[in-house]
């Protein structure tokens, strides 16, 4: 049997307003009500326990320049303080920050996220999207390896990008992990059509994912995880796997991303690949070789994880 992993995950979002205008996109709102923290609590409270591990804290972007932006930042802060208080292991991926952002949210996440998305700019679907200038996020990964924290990456496919563009985007990604050794997963996002984007284009191709999860896993070294989503690649999910994929990704009730494609739940996951060769196993959000890479604080909440034998892979390398 052949090893899948994924992470037992919860979403919980901040605020769904962004600066950024994608027009494949199906999160955002213009002006939006934050999360209280009393309500994220509750929230909390619930899923102590419903074998949930991860919580990621995704978030729309407040403009750097806004008056706004200090009191957004202190808002993910603490909800990943409190999630971490209450025995939950954060990962964040709010966009765009600064150096002294990211390094004040290591103290309070295992792990973080960021799509590279393209590196080529896209001015059809970004053209009101100012943080998706691909030298900006490139940025943010070259800052997550110096700080070092465990990082989570990806390409989002059939925005209007050429086969050379992927090819180009998984080689930057594979030549800043050569620096740092920081990446822990890139995901293969196929663009799927949602009924708030107005992109107005078809699926990306099945087989055009296959192959390019056949190119990534020639291109990225072998210790970065290929994640699919696989509510977005349900039909095709095996042939993924075959492929050379590797990783499922945070399996949650909610895609927030993706709303129109609800999850499946593992349980439904694990009987469904089981006759086809692969064991569907849980992982925690940061990978057992970016422990050492954690405060005290932070890696107490990961062992006690770890020593109860929950969401280890067997043959885990250790740092």
């Amino acid at each position: 049997m052949r090893s899948i992993t994924y992470s037992p995950a919860y979403t919980i979002v901040p605020t769904y307003e962004c600066f950024n205008r994608c027009t494949y996109c199906n999160f955002r709102v213009d002006r939006d009500e934050w999360l209280s923290l009393s309500k994220a609590e509750k929230t909390l409270k619930q899923l102590q326990s419903q074998n949930v591990i991860e919580i990621l804290v995704l978030s729309g972007e407040v403009h750097p320049q806004s008056s706004r932006r200090a009191a957004w930042f202190d808002r993910i802060f603490d909800l990943c303080e409190l999630a971490l208080s209450m025995g939950f292991l954060p990962h964040t991926n709010a966009g765009i920050l600064s150096f002294d952002e990211m390094s004040k949210l290591k103290t309070v996440n295992v792990s973080m996220g960021l799509m590279l998305e393209q590196m080529t700019f896209l001015e059809e679907v970004h053209r009101h999207a100012p943080s998706k200038i691909p030298e900006v996020r490139s940025q943010q990964l070259t800052w997550s390896g110096e700080l070092q924290i465990p990082f989570t990456t990806g390409l989002l496919l059939g925005i209007g990008e050429s086969e050379r563009d992927r090819i180009d985007t998984l080689e930057k990604i594979a030549q800043i992990h050569d620096r740092f050794g920081h990446i822990q997963e890139v995901i293969l996002q196929p663009y799927s059509p949602g009924h708030k984007d107005s992109l107005s284009q078809a699926a990306f191709s099945p087989q055009q994912l296959i192959e390019l999860i056949k190119i990534a896993r020639q291109t990225l070294p072998k210790s970065i995880s290929i994640q699919i989503p696989p509510n977005l690649v349900s039909n095709d999910l095996i042939a993924c796997l075959e492929a050379g994929a590797t990783d499922l990704g945070g399996i949650s009730p909610h895609d927030e991303v993706n709303p129109d494609y609800p999850h499946p739940k593992a349980s439904e996951l694990e009987k469904f690949l089981r006759p086809h060769g692969f064991d569907l196993v849980q992982r925690l959000p940061v990978y057992p070789q970016y422990d050492c890479w954690l405060s005290n604080r932070l890696r107490s909440a990961v062992q006690r994880y770890r020593t109860a034998g929950l969401a280890t892979p067997k043959n885990s390398v250790t740092c």
